[in-house]
């Protein structure tokens, strides 16, 4: 909260995410739902979608799925992939 506060204080901004693994933590959640008492507006998952990034990988699949990407058995994880590289 330390550097939130900072970056708030330097460049006066007004709206805010949360995202990544750190969002599931209950500490962090409940300090940046303060910054909404100073009119900062934030953003950040529904708890139930933070827990497992399985989730968002398999939604991610969906959409590719539905839009007819279809991937044989030989895919391969590639963990420094960008999304624009898909």
């Amino acid at each position: 909260m330390e550097n939130v506060e900072k970056a708030i204080s330097k460049t006066g901004i007004k709206t805010i995410a949360l995202a990544g693994g750190v969002s599931a933590n209950s500490y962090i959640r409940t300090e940046f739902m303060k910054l909404k008492e100073r009119q900062i507006k934030v953003y950040m998952p529904d708890l139930k979608l933070c827990t497992d990034n399985a989730a968002m990988i398999a939604s991610a699949g969906y959409y590719n799925y539905i839009s007819g990407i279809r991937s044989n058995l030989n895919l391969n994880a590639v963990p420094n992939l960008k999304l624009n590289e898909m």
